[in-house]
């Protein structure tokens, strides 16, 4: 099960009752800076206004591709640690709106992270230091460290273990595990 809270509705779907979770003005600053930052093409830029107006924890020399959407209603419950890859066109939620709840968590993302573009990561879950997410993954569960996953829905490919040997002859990644 996913680290959320749960938050039952009464009426209308959960969305209908957008506003009375989350501030109409803060979700318009925060779809601004996230439009800006989904077409810039420089890095630190982008991290400077996930940090600065949307309250991201970013670390140092992560990198956000083009077109990643952040989650617009509360990206201050996501984490990202430092040199990490989020692929083209990812979406981080941090909410989920229902018929008669929404749910809110955290996304923590390790570090040394790469997670494939077109990939979704539902509001939560954690991904472990040094995993891998395949493109166009669902991420709907937590992802052990050093794992290698993918998949609708995502199964786990290779352990961190398996890793390890599959790139213990590798001339670029087995240097890691000398």
């Amino acid at each position: 099960m996913r680290n959320t809270s749960r938050y039952p509705v009464e009426g209308a779907n959960s969305l209908w009752h957008v506003y009375k979770t989350v501030p109409f003005w803060k979700v318009v600053k925060n779809f601004i800076v996230i439009q800006l930052a989904r077409y810039t093409p420089f890095l630190g830029m982008k991290n400077w206004l996930y940090r600065t107006f949307l309250g991201l924890k970013v670390g140092e020399q992560t990198s956000f591709a083009l077109m990643v959407m952040p989650d617009v209603m509360f990206p201050e419950k996501i984490s990202v640690g430092r040199n990490t890859v989020i692929g083209y066109n990812t979406t981080l939620l941090a909410h989920e709106y229902l018929i008669k709840e929404y749910r809110l968590g955290p996304v923590n993302i390790g570090s040394e992270v790469m997670i494939g573009a077109n990939s979704t990561v539902l509001p939560g879950v954690t991904i472990g230091d040094g995993a891998i997410v395949s493109a166009g993954t669902l991420v709907h569960k937590d992802v052990p460290a050093g794992a290698f996953v993918g998949g609708n829905p995502m199964r786990i490919i290779y352990t961190k273990e398996e890793m390890e040997k599959r790139w213990a002859e590798d001339p670029i990644y087995g240097r890691q595990f000398s």
